[in-house]
């Protein structure tokens, strides 16, 4: 099976690819021609995924799957949540950034309770005909908290400030199998693989 993964994020594409395994061909935006900035206008990570699975889905017609993450910090009301990548403002995801305002917000507060949580949205032709679509969601979260200072060099975005229960460890200390897996974006993948492939 082939399938279209909404991203062109290499580490994202990696991670995914290595918990669905070789039964499920992976191809990224690039690899379809599509080069156009997909919108994220959504209130919810549900919205955003569902959103830019669509934008594929209507524009090339093939089966396909997006995904939103956000940070939810408790002592932050949830934020950044949604706006986790540009929290900071800006147009980019400047993780630096980012994480300097999560740091500053939080100050010495000793509540530094989070998730991460990940939606999925997969569509796929309806059974008998490829005009229709059915959705599909797939959710994966993982708790944890956020540090007072960085630490790691490896992943990505908020990594190196999360550190998740029941470990020493942030994210970005961990090795990419480690976070594999126990990671919101590999629990929601394995829900996905687990749908794909039954």
């Amino acid at each position: 099976m082939k399938i279209v993964f909404a991203t062109n994020n290499k580490h994202k594409l990696e991670e995914v690819s290595a918990i669905v395994g070789d039964s499920v061909e992976i191809v990224s935006l690039a690899e379809i021609g599509c080069h156009d900035d997909i919108p994220e206008t959504g209130s919810t990570l549900e919205e955003n995924a569902l959103q830019k699975a669509r934008y594929v889905w209507d524009h090339y017609h093939l089966p396909c799957f997006a995904d939103d993450t956000g940070l939810e910090v408790e002592a932050l009301n949830g934020a950044p949540g949604v706006y986790s990548a540009r929290y900071a403002g800006g147009e980019g995801h400047d993780s630096e950034a980012n994480m300097a305002k999560l740091l500053k917000e939080l100050g010495d507060t000793s509540q530094r309770e989070a998730r991460f949580r990940t939606v999925i949205a997969l569509i796929l032709p309806s059974e008998g005909s490829q005009a229709q679509s059915a959705e599909h969601f797939f959710e994966g979260i993982v708790e944890g908290e956020i540090t007072r200072e960085r630490s790691g060099s490896t992943g990505f975005g908020y990594d190196p400030i999360f550190r998740p229960k029941g470990y020493n460890q942030t994210f970005a200390d961990m090795g990419a199998e480690e976070k594999n897996h126990i990671s919101h974006r590999a629990r929601a993948t394995q829900k996905l693989a687990e749908f794909l492939l039954r």
